[in-house]
């Protein structure tokens, strides 16, 4: 007897984590997996962050915290959001969660009701559309172009707006593509937006800081639209602190206070010492940040070249993040004389076990001709991998 609910049964396996854990799997077997598809810095944590991880041990914070995260911690992404943003929240309009996707599904689960439409540019993270289903609403996915490094356009906004439209749901930098929007591609949606009051942004902001074009652009900073957004960011990505579990969303007292609500009920505030931690982070230097950018940067370029020489391989060049993107639709139908490829999933498992190289399969995020690489490893191994690549890709006829 099947006793699932139907939204669990409902919801697809992220294929990140899949390909991660098929990568694991094989490297407990003694295989040297080159792992590029987990989105992860491979930095260290700074040590006065982790320093202050051990002093709230050595304090006693070991009890409860708010729901919403603690007073000064929020005040601190309030004060970050004002410097570094131009945003002015309170910090009853921030709430600090368990990563920045507990605070998507904190924003989705509070804004989406049955039916609800949401506009989701593809590629998109593969989380988005699986959050969407639970909340019970209804993904309207656009299949953005390459020629527009896969940003949504103005005339494609305007064209998915029905009476149901509640949500946007907005990556800048993208996780897959890297593309990272202008003020001016912002402002731009930002108009179709204010001809359609009822639609509110969801702008996932984590990689904020690994840019590579210059200052950081945000919806929320135009005219009319600092109410209807809300603005996800965290401390992962920019501090090398997956592992802590900490994010955070700023947007309209009411949602704020939604949130603080249905995190009340689902797991109260975040860990106790993490947030210490974070406020650490937050209130520091921010060398170790652009010292961190510059070696993705670094990074970007050196696969960006190494995918070059591949033969029948396109790639959009990212702006951001540290992932690219690139169309392997050419080698859909053949073969190295043993396996014949006939889409994503079966290039990414070739590469696992020719070239022992992990990659993400595109049609996750919505893209079917690609695969997803992450750069957020070594430069030794991405050298590695851009020779181990080119070799398994050379072989298919």
């Amino acid at each position: 007897m099947e006793f699932l609910s139907k939204r669990i049964a409902g919801l697809s396996e992220s294929q990140t984590m899949a390909m991660n854990q098929k990568s694991k799997d094989l490297q407990a077997q003694g295989i040297d997996i080159i792992n590029l598809s987990v989105g992860e810095p491979d930095f260290f944590t700074p040590d006065h962050i982790k320093e202050a991880g051990k002093k709230a041990i050595d304090d006693n914070f070991s009890f409860y915290s708010p729901a919403e995260g603690y007073m000064d911690l929020r005040q601190a992404v309030a004060k970050k959001f004002k410097v570094e943003n131009g945003l002015e929240y309170t910090p009853q309009q921030i709430i600090v969660s368990n990563g920045a996707k507990h605070s998507l599904a904190n924003a989705i689960l509070s804004l989406v009701d049955d039916g609800d439409e949401v506009i989701v540019p593809a590629p998109y993270w593969v989380t988005y559309v699986e959050l969407v289903k639970l909340a019970g609403g209804v993904n309207v996915v656009i299949r953005t172009l390459p020629e527009h490094s896969y940003k949504l356009t103005p005339a494609e906004l305007e064209q998915a707006i029905t009476p149901k439209t509640k949500a946007l749901l907005l990556c800048s930098p993208s996780n897959p593509t890297g593309s990272v929007y202008s003020k001016a591609e912002l402002k731009a949606l930002a108009d179709v937006l204010l001809r359609h009051p009822g639609i509110f942004v969801i702008a996932d902001e984590i990689y904020e800081h690994i840019n590579f074009v210059g200052g950081h652009e945000s919806i929320a900073q135009f005219e009319g639209m600092l109410e209807r957004t809300v603005v996800i960011n965290g401390v992962s990505k920019a501090y090398a602190m997956t592992g802590y579990r900490i994010g955070y969303m700023a947007g309209p007292l009411w949602l704020a206070k939604a949130c603080g609500k249905l995190q009340g009920q689902f797991t109260s505030g975040p860990s106790s010492i993490a947030q210490r931690a974070a406020y650490a982070c937050l209130t520091m230097d921010a060398s170790f940040t652009r010292e961190m950018n510059v070696a993705f940067r670094r990074r970007r370029d050196l696969v960006m070249e190494g995918l070059s020489r591949i033969q029948g391989l396109t790639c959009v060049r990212p702006d951001g993040a540290f992932y690219v993107f690139p169309d392997v639709s050419s080698f859909f139908g053949k073969s190295d004389g043993k396996i014949t490829v006939k889409n994503d999933t079966d290039v990414s498992l070739y590469l696992l076990d020719q070239a022992h190289v992990s990659t993400v399969p595109g049609d996750g995020f919505g893209e079917p001709n690609c695969i997803r690489l992450s750069y957020a490893t070594s430069d030794e191994k991405l050298v590695r991998a851009m020779e181990a690549l080119k070799t398994a890709f050379d072989r298919l006829r």
